[in-house]
């Protein structure tokens, strides 16, 4: 790596954790990745000739946080949530038919009226998993650059609206507007003592995931492996919200450069498709929460912001502002989440197989 590449990165993150703290002044979600993004989505957009030429961002250092952020989704898989899966059946079914319908109906919007190429509307559409989806994506050769910001605008449009939906039914804010924090319990108690662990689990499940070709393997190989250590009752790595911090916003530094090129007219069309995508989404997961309510009883309210597709992090606030149990809501969309990845993993698998092309 010659000298000008090291430097340039250095800045690059730099201008990436300065955008990340910024972020952090607003009501964005995840501001420190999309606060980097924006960062370097704008160098990268008009600065481009500041770069070195044939500038690109190292991806070993990105292949690290990628794992990292592997481990943290893993870790949250514990005994304790896997306690409340009984108590869950009806909505886990209905959330199962939920992943399947909205990335069927978010694909068709994506493709036959965005007219994204196979791959880039498949990955763009998937309903969670961000960070697996640009991954596989990635791989899969789809426009990175439109498949990650369709996949921010999908969280941003959605913990908007929801809250201000339901803010709106109440007369009163919920939410992070209702002035609530949500801090887990696992993130406080994470201390230095926990790096081994992370970096021990971490490493190995790299090596898992890249020796056995899993899709992504650099994240799901990691993902699997401290979700196994949690549920074998060993204890998942607690992860510090530090070394979070800098894993988003080295990935969204690198995720913005893929900007380079990208038109005007690129990001009108990503909102308005963001917009379409999300109020079918919000329809669907309206019908299935009514069904659910129904059927087991679950209050109306809680089932929506179960279904609704944003961040577990924006959605567990929701539900302490309603006074609904976190903890529940975080496990629909943890499971939201390790759903989409295994299916878009065995989808993958048998397109490969198949030799098709997405």
């Amino acid at each position: 790596m010659s000298a000008s590449t090291v430097l340039a990165t250095f800045v690059l993150v730099a201008l990436g954790a300065s955008g990340g703290g910024l972020a952090t002044l607003t009501p964005l979600p995840l501001p420190f990745m999309l606060g980097s993004l924006i960062i370097s989505a704008a160098v990268a957009m008009m600065l481009p000739h500041h770069l070195p030429e044939g500038y690109r961002f190292p991806q070993s250092l990105r292949l690290v946080f990628i794992a990292t952020i592997g481990v943290m989704i893993g870790a949250q898989v514990t005994p304790e949530l896997a306690a409340l899966i009984p108590s869950m059946v009806v909505s886990l079914a209905a959330l199962t038919v939920f992943v399947g319908l909205a990335h069927a109906g978010n694909f068709a919007i994506f493709y036959h009226l965005g007219g994204y190429d196979r791959a880039t509307a498949f990955y763009s559409g998937t309903p969670g998993g961000l960070m697996e989806s640009i991954t596989m994506g990635e791989e899969a050769g789809a426009n990175v650059a439109v498949l990650a910001m369709q996949q921010f605008l999908r969280i941003i449009l959605v913990i908007t609206l929801v809250p201000v939906g339901l803010s709106l039914w109440y007369g009163a804010p919920v939410g992070s507007a209702g002035g609530i924090s949500f801090s887990p319990a696992r993130a406080e108690q994470a201390v230095l003592s926990d790096l081994p662990l992370v970096v021990a689990v971490g490493a190995t499940g790299l090596w898992i995931g890249l020796k056995l070709r899993l899709p992504a393997g650099q994240l799901t190989g990691p993902l699997f492996a401290a979700a196994l250590l949690g549920l074998a009752g060993v204890g998942a790595p607690a992860l510090p919200d530090w070394l979070l911090h800098v894993a988003q916003i080295v990935i969204g530094t690198s995720l913005g450069l893929r900007f380079i090129g990208l038109a005007r007219s690129d990001l009108t069309r990503a909102i308005w498709l963001g917009l379409l995508s999300v109020t079918a989404m919000l329809t669907l997961g309206t019908v299935l929460a009514l069904a659910v309510h129904g059927m087991t009883g679950t209050p109306f309210d809680v089932a929506l912001i179960s279904f609704a597709p944003g961040g577990i992090t924006e959605m567990a606030l929701v539900a302490l502002s309603l006074n609904a149990n976190p903890a529940l809501v975080s496990a629909h969309h943890i499971y939201r989440i390790i759903l989409t990845v295994v299916e878009i993993s065995v989808l993958d698998k048998i397109r490969r197989r198949r030799g098709d092309a997405l």
